[in-house]
């Protein structure tokens, strides 16, 4: 069986200029934030499985107010290190997704996040981050993790890791976007990064203007819900503000 914890770095308004700003539920108002403002969690998800310790995608790397990493608090919180990370898997690499691949130290020096895990990374993103940058994407946050051993670089339209987790190519948030299947044998997982971040999302019909194919991926949420209702499979919402786990 699955045991999942979500790991929130907090809640956000993003607008047009795609920048994240913390956004206190008790005190700020959304209507005060710019014209189009869509308020959100960022939350990467920790699955513990018989043969793993995974991390889905990684946020946006904010500390808090004593230097640490949200997602190593997070992650103490729940009895877990960063070195017992054994697995990260991310959907695309956006900022808001891959932010906290790596970090500095105490010296200064970007060092993996999680020392011991392998980085499972689609390797066309990879390419599109990197010769796309700003503000979607930032090459600094990516390019550290590319030069070391850690990355297992992932190629073609699906693909299985370690004989029970699934891939498959999506395309619809941005061009080189993927999904993920973690089948335990008891559980069925499935993280759909920005093809599926709300539970609301997963319920109406409609195309959003951030998406790269707003048509492709309103047919996927459609895809993946109907799929998902039939396989019992839990749903890992990474910006729900209220609901990051459910089965539909």
């Amino acid at each position: 069986m699955a045991t999942i914890f979500p790991l929130s770095e907090g809640h956000f308004t993003i607008g047009r200029d795609k920048q994240f700003i913390p956004f206190d539920l008790e005190n700020d108002i959304l209507n005060e934030r710019p014209t189009g403002s869509l308020l959100v969690e960022v939350q990467p998800f920790l699955v513990i499985t018989d043969k793993d310790v995974i991390v889905l995608d990684t946020g946006l790397g904010f500390k808090n107010s004593k230097g640490t990493l949200m997602i190593h608090e997070n992650l103490y919180a729940r009895g877990y290190g960063p070195g017992d990370v054994t697995k990260v898997l991310l959907s695309h690499l956006h900022k808001d997704h891959a932010g906290c691949m790596t970090y500095k130290d105490e010296q200064g020096n970007n060092v993996p996040t999680f020392p011991d895990a392998d980085y499972y990374i689609y390797s066309p993103e990879a390419n599109f981050a990197i010769k796309t940058g700003t503000p979607s994407y930032y090459p600094q946050d990516i390019e550290p993790i590319m030069t070391t051993d850690r990355v297992k670089w992932l190629e073609g339209e699906t693909g299985m890791i370690d004989g029970y987790i699934s891939f498959r190519h999506s395309g619809g948030h941005c061009p080189e976007h993927i999904v993920y299947i973690i089948d335990d044998g008891t559980d069925k997982v499935f993280f759909g990064g920005d093809e599926a971040p709300q539970l609301k999302q997963m319920k109406m019909k409609y195309v959003a203007k951030y998406d790269y194919d707003g048509k492709r991926a309103m047919m996927l949420r459609e895809e993946y819900a109907e799929e998902g209702r039939r396989e019992g499979w839990q749903f890992l919402f990474y910006h729900d503000v209220k609901t990051p786990v459910a089965k539909l």
